[in-house]
């Protein structure tokens, strides 16, 4: 093999990666696998992804697209048949109306944010979001050559931002406000009001475009119905780009489909850029997205069901345990509990916790649960856990955290 060792002219990975890596979720998954091949009984509440099947009249479009041959180069930005179908959901559920060339259909959604973030981003160009956050928001800000901005909010408060705080992150050199409701990964949702009063502040900063991540809407638990930003403020839907996808809902993760709605140069300009990088999404996927955005929404409605379930079982679990406090999220399919009490002691092993990511390393090798450490999205002092999974095994993995948060001291 050639050595490709040639000194200061070697070939090298690009700068703009060097901000990046990744995803911290999806190495965690993977080291769970590895332990599992190795013999280990390891639970994994570490990615976000839905253990259902897809719902069978999704799959059976899909399989119909492929027979009579739909197997094609569709349109950059979507079929005609997907984006009427997107537009027809926006409309229907969210107040939102679009024309055809206001719409797009995407392979997934980190590609609806780096195909956004990509055609409106400049070096120094500043992007706002609360904090803590989808770790994915800053790794494509930066590669855009942006600056993330990260605002603290509070777990008091709900880790919702603010109008105050809000009002003083913005700057003239603010380009994107990034909301993401229910949120990944505390859970939390904002209500209509609280959007009211966010739009608000909003409104004084005519340069600023509001990034609506409405991935997790179907998982909102709360009693208050969903409400997306530019449906609650009309005057600022000429600068909202409001995407939705269908991997959470309807559990579709592998189908790579998200969509999104907003001004007309703005889809225009992402089109541009989906060209460069993935050509067009799947055809026989857009065909399943078809099916699951206009037919029956049983299914859905009953994974949500299931969530709320196994929310309300995992939450009063994991508060049984000693050092950890979880509150009750309002969406999405995470916990966010505080394992502050807990930085500080000492393992059997003799090892003090001196972070919350040494609490997650010790409940991987003491309990077999793999977790996310809240420092990954910018809360130290917490960490993220998953309830996609079933009942038996949540169940399990709270007895084997309570077990080894017993044996701290």
């Amino acid at each position: 093999m050639q050595d490709n060792n040639l000194g200061n002219n070697a070939v090298h990975v690009a700068a703009r990666l060097s901000g990046t890596g990744p995803s911290p979720m999806m190495m965690l998954a993977a080291r769970a696998a590895d332990l599992r091949a190795q013999g280990r009984n390891v639970i994994s509440l570490a990615t976000g992804e839905p253990d259902f099947d897809t719902p069978s009249h999704i799959q059976d479009a899909a399989v119909e697209a492929m027979r009579k041959g739909d197997t094609h180069y569709t349109f950059v930005d979507g079929t005609k048949a997907a984006k009427a179908a997107v537009r027809d959901k926006f409309l229907r559920e969210n107040e939102l109306s679009f024309d055809e060339n206001e719409v797009g259909v995407y392979t997934g959604g980190k590609h609806v944010i780096f195909n956004a973030l990509s055609a409106t981003v400049d070096p120094g160009d500043e992007v706002l979001f609360g904090l803590p956050t989808f770790p994915s928001y800053i790794d494509a800000i930066r590669y855009c050559g942006g600056v993330p901005v990260g605002v603290e909010t509070q777990a008091s408060g709900g880790w919702k931002l603010t109008p105050d705080s809000l009002d003083k992150a913005l700057s003239p050199k603010t380009r994107w406000v990034i909301l993401n409701s229910p949120s990944n990964p505390t859970g939390s949702a904002y209500s209509r009001a609280e959007l009211h009063a966010l739009a608000a502040i909003l409104l004084r900063y005519p340069q600023v475009l509001v990034l609506s991540d409405d991935i997790y809407e179907h998982l909102l638990y709360s009693p208050e119905p969903f409400a997306t930003i530019a449906q609650v403020e009309p005057k600022l839907a000429s600068r909202t780009l409001t995407m939705n996808g269908l991997s959470k809902a309807y559990s579709m993760t592998g189908w790579r489909i998200a969509y999104a709605g907003g001004p007309a140069w703005l889809v225009k300009a992402m089109a541009t850029v989906a060209s460069i990088t993935v050509s067009c999404p799947s055809s026989i996927s857009q065909a399943a997205a078809v099916a699951a955005l206009t037919g029956p929404q049983d299914a859905r409605n009953a994974f949500a069901e299931t969530f709320r379930q196994r929310r309300d079982l995992f939450v009063a679990s994991l508060n049984q345990a000693p050092h950890l406090r979880c509150p009750l999220p309002d969406g999405a399919f995470y916990v966010f509990p505080s394992c502050e009490a807990a930085i500080g002691l000492v393992t059997p092993k003799g090892k003090r916790l001196a972070s919350d990511a040494d609490f997650a390393e010790y409940i991987l090798d003491e309990a077999n649960v793999a977790i996310v450490p809240g420092s990954t999205f910018g809360a130290p002092g917490h960490f993220r856990a998953s309830f996609a999974l079933d009942t038996q095994q949540l169940l399990e993995a709270a007895k084997r955290i309570k077990k080894a948060t017993e044996a701290l001291s």
